[in-house]
Protein backbone atom coordinates (compact mmCIF):
# COMPACT_ATOMS: atom_id res chain seq x y z
CA UNK A 1 0.00 0.00 0.00
CA UNK A 2 1.46 3.40 -0.87
CA UNK A 3 1.91 6.20 1.87
CA UNK A 4 -0.34 8.80 1.50
CA UNK A 5 -0.66 11.68 3.13
CA UNK A 6 -4.41 14.22 3.59
CA UNK A 7 -4.11 17.41 5.23
CA UNK A 8 -6.96 19.77 5.94
CA UNK A 9 -7.37 23.37 7.12
CA UNK A 10 -9.36 23.65 10.20
CA UNK A 11 -11.49 26.80 10.35
CA UNK A 12 -14.63 26.33 7.64
CA UNK A 13 -12.94 22.80 6.39
CA UNK A 14 -12.56 20.27 9.39
CA UNK A 15 -14.82 22.01 11.33
CA UNK A 16 -18.13 24.14 10.73
CA UNK A 17 -16.81 27.47 12.42
CA UNK A 18 -14.56 29.99 12.70
CA UNK A 19 -12.63 29.86 16.11
CA UNK A 20 -11.72 33.69 16.17
CA UNK A 21 -14.87 34.31 15.36
CA UNK A 22 -16.57 32.39 18.26
CA UNK A 23 -13.49 34.13 20.39
CA UNK A 24 -14.92 37.17 19.58
CA UNK A 25 -19.02 36.63 20.52
CA UNK A 26 -16.86 35.92 23.82
CA UNK A 27 -15.37 39.43 24.20
CA UNK A 28 -18.58 40.80 22.57
CA UNK A 29 -16.90 41.97 19.80
CA UNK A 30 -17.89 39.26 16.87
CA UNK A 31 -19.18 41.12 13.90
CA UNK A 32 -16.15 43.54 14.06
CA UNK A 33 -13.88 40.24 14.48
CA UNK A 34 -15.93 38.15 11.46
CA UNK A 35 -15.47 41.30 9.54
CA UNK A 36 -12.02 41.00 9.36
CA UNK A 37 -12.11 37.42 9.01
CA UNK A 38 -13.80 37.31 6.20
CA UNK A 39 -11.61 39.63 4.44
CA UNK A 40 -8.44 37.68 5.28
CA UNK A 41 -9.97 34.65 4.09
CA UNK A 42 -10.85 35.90 0.43
CA UNK A 43 -7.38 37.21 0.24
CA UNK A 44 -8.17 40.90 0.77
CA UNK A 45 -6.06 41.50 3.51
CA UNK A 46 -3.12 40.56 4.80
CA UNK A 47 -3.46 37.38 6.72
CA UNK A 48 0.03 38.08 9.10
CA UNK A 49 -1.83 42.10 9.93
CA UNK A 50 -5.37 40.55 10.27
CA UNK A 51 -4.64 37.96 12.81
CA UNK A 52 -2.55 40.53 14.92
CA UNK A 53 -5.09 42.94 15.00
CA UNK A 54 -8.01 40.37 15.31
CA UNK A 55 -5.55 38.83 18.28
CA UNK A 56 -5.15 42.02 19.79
CA UNK A 57 -8.70 43.44 20.25
CA UNK A 58 -9.18 39.72 22.20
CA UNK A 59 -6.29 40.71 25.33
CA UNK A 60 -8.25 40.25 28.43
CA UNK A 61 -10.17 36.88 28.10
CA UNK A 62 -10.39 34.68 30.83
CA UNK A 63 -7.93 31.43 29.68
CA UNK A 64 -11.81 29.51 30.56
CA UNK A 65 -12.82 30.86 26.93
CA UNK A 66 -11.74 28.26 25.40
CA UNK A 67 -13.69 25.55 27.40
CA UNK A 68 -17.13 27.40 25.84
CA UNK A 69 -15.92 27.70 22.47
CA UNK A 70 -14.80 24.38 22.29
CA UNK A 71 -18.93 23.21 23.09
CA UNK A 72 -19.58 25.15 20.11
CA UNK A 73 -17.39 23.62 17.90
CA UNK A 74 -18.87 20.87 15.37
CA UNK A 75 -17.14 18.69 12.87
CA UNK A 76 -18.60 19.44 9.59
CA UNK A 77 -20.54 16.51 8.17
CA UNK A 78 -18.16 13.66 6.95
CA UNK A 79 -15.34 14.69 9.20
CA UNK A 80 -14.48 11.83 11.45
CA UNK A 81 -15.89 9.20 8.88
CA UNK A 82 -12.81 10.83 6.55
CA UNK A 83 -9.87 10.98 9.20
CA UNK A 84 -11.50 6.84 9.91
CA UNK A 85 -11.41 5.85 6.25
CA UNK A 86 -7.93 7.35 5.29
CA UNK A 87 -6.28 5.35 8.44
CA UNK A 88 -8.01 2.72 6.73
CA UNK A 89 -6.10 2.88 4.06
CA UNK A 90 -3.03 3.37 5.75
CA UNK A 91 -2.62 7.27 4.94
CA UNK A 92 -1.41 9.87 7.69
CA UNK A 93 -3.75 12.70 8.22
CA UNK A 94 -2.75 15.91 9.36
CA UNK A 95 -3.99 19.99 9.96
CA UNK A 96 -2.58 23.27 9.28
CA UNK A 97 -4.60 26.13 10.69
CA UNK A 98 -4.03 30.24 11.12
CA UNK A 99 -6.56 29.15 14.09
CA UNK A 100 -5.36 28.17 17.77
CA UNK A 101 -3.45 25.15 19.19
CA UNK A 102 -5.56 25.79 22.20
CA UNK A 103 -8.97 24.65 20.08
CA UNK A 104 -6.67 22.61 17.84
CA UNK A 105 -5.18 20.27 19.84
CA UNK A 106 -8.55 18.93 21.31
CA UNK A 107 -9.81 18.54 18.12
CA UNK A 108 -7.12 16.28 16.72
CA UNK A 109 -7.44 14.27 20.13
CA UNK A 110 -11.66 13.74 19.43
CA UNK A 111 -10.66 12.91 15.65
CA UNK A 112 -7.80 10.70 15.96
CA UNK A 113 -5.36 13.20 13.83
CA UNK A 114 -2.17 12.33 13.33
CA UNK A 115 -0.32 15.82 12.76
CA UNK A 116 -1.65 19.36 13.61
CA UNK A 117 0.45 23.13 13.20
CA UNK A 118 -1.68 26.66 14.42
CA UNK A 119 -1.07 29.69 16.17
CA UNK A 120 -0.43 29.65 19.95
CA UNK A 121 -2.07 32.44 22.02
CA UNK A 122 0.54 34.02 24.65
CA UNK A 123 -1.34 33.77 28.39
CA UNK A 124 -0.51 35.71 31.12
CA UNK A 125 -2.18 35.08 34.35
CA UNK A 126 -4.53 33.61 33.09
CA UNK A 127 -5.71 35.85 30.48
CA UNK A 128 -5.34 36.10 26.87
CA UNK A 129 -2.32 38.84 26.13
CA UNK A 130 -3.13 39.72 23.09
CA UNK A 131 -0.32 38.10 21.09
CA UNK A 132 0.57 35.11 18.84
CA UNK A 133 3.53 32.96 20.24
CA UNK A 134 6.07 31.60 17.68
CA UNK A 135 5.73 31.82 14.51
CA UNK A 136 2.60 32.76 12.84
CA UNK A 137 1.27 30.17 10.44
CA UNK A 138 1.10 31.58 7.18
CA UNK A 139 0.68 30.48 3.37
CA UNK A 140 3.80 30.10 3.26
CA UNK A 141 4.47 28.28 6.49
CA UNK A 142 1.19 26.12 5.36
CA UNK A 143 2.80 24.72 2.57
CA UNK A 144 6.48 23.99 4.00
CA UNK A 145 4.76 21.92 6.69
CA UNK A 146 3.00 20.20 4.37
CA UNK A 147 5.93 19.65 2.49
CA UNK A 148 8.27 18.62 5.48
CA UNK A 149 5.40 16.29 6.65
CA UNK A 150 4.98 14.60 2.89
CA UNK A 151 8.46 14.03 3.03
CA UNK A 152 8.40 12.49 6.76
CA UNK A 153 5.13 10.13 5.72
CA UNK A 154 7.38 8.98 2.52
CA UNK A 155 4.83 10.01 -0.18
CA UNK A 156 6.13 13.75 -1.24
CA UNK A 157 3.74 16.37 -2.45
CA UNK A 158 3.02 14.20 -5.01
CA UNK A 159 1.31 11.37 -2.94
CA UNK A 160 -0.65 14.49 -0.54
CA UNK A 161 -4.25 15.44 -0.87
CA UNK A 162 -4.79 18.87 0.38
CA UNK A 163 -8.09 20.33 1.22
CA UNK A 164 -9.07 24.06 2.38
CA UNK A 165 -11.60 27.30 2.22
CA UNK A 166 -9.19 30.38 2.46
CA UNK A 167 -7.05 32.26 0.40
CA UNK A 168 -3.89 30.90 2.86
CA UNK A 169 -4.69 27.29 1.76
CA UNK A 170 -4.21 28.14 -1.62
CA UNK A 171 -0.48 27.11 -2.48
CA UNK A 172 -0.97 23.76 -0.49
CA UNK A 173 -3.66 23.24 -2.29
CA UNK A 174 -1.97 23.65 -6.04
CA UNK A 175 1.04 21.84 -5.13
CA UNK A 176 -0.41 18.72 -3.49
CA UNK A 177 -0.85 16.07 -5.91
CA UNK A 178 -4.80 16.24 -5.47
CA UNK A 179 -5.61 19.94 -4.43
CA UNK A 180 -9.23 20.47 -3.13
CA UNK A 181 -11.52 23.56 -2.23
CA UNK A 182 -13.80 23.00 -0.09
CA UNK A 183 -17.10 24.93 0.52
CA UNK A 184 -14.60 27.73 -0.69
CA UNK A 185 -13.87 31.22 -1.09
CA UNK A 186 -14.42 32.55 -5.03
CA UNK A 187 -10.32 32.93 -5.31
CA UNK A 188 -9.45 29.76 -3.51
CA UNK A 189 -12.26 27.54 -5.43
CA UNK A 190 -10.62 29.37 -9.44
CA UNK A 191 -7.27 28.35 -8.24
CA UNK A 192 -8.02 24.35 -6.95
CA UNK A 193 -7.93 21.92 -9.10
CA UNK A 194 -10.80 20.23 -7.93
CA UNK A 195 -13.90 21.82 -5.81
CA UNK A 196 -16.72 20.33 -3.72
CA UNK A 197 -19.46 22.55 -3.03
CA UNK A 198 -21.66 20.54 -0.02
CA UNK A 199 -20.60 19.97 3.41
CA UNK A 200 -19.68 16.40 3.41
CA UNK A 201 -15.61 16.05 3.71
CA UNK A 202 -16.04 12.12 2.41
CA UNK A 203 -16.43 13.97 -1.01
CA UNK A 204 -12.94 14.10 -0.55
CA UNK A 205 -12.29 10.14 -1.24
CA UNK A 206 -14.97 10.22 -4.25
CA UNK A 207 -12.20 12.75 -5.96
CA UNK A 208 -9.02 10.43 -4.43
CA UNK A 209 -10.87 7.30 -5.87
CA UNK A 210 -11.49 8.96 -9.33
CA UNK A 211 -8.42 10.67 -9.72
CA UNK A 212 -5.05 8.16 -8.37
CA UNK A 213 -2.31 9.58 -7.37
CA UNK A 214 1.11 8.40 -8.53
Amino acid sequence: MNARLIVMDIDSTLINQEVIDLLGDEASIGERIAGITARAMRGDADFRQALAERVGLLAGLPVSVFDRVYERVSFTPGARELVAAAHARGWTVGVVSGGFHEIADRLQADAGIDLCLANRLEQQDGKLAGRTLGPVVTRELKLQTVEAWAERVGCGLPGTIAVGDGANDIPMICAAGIGIAFCAKPAVREAAPFHIDERNLLRVLDIVDAHPLA
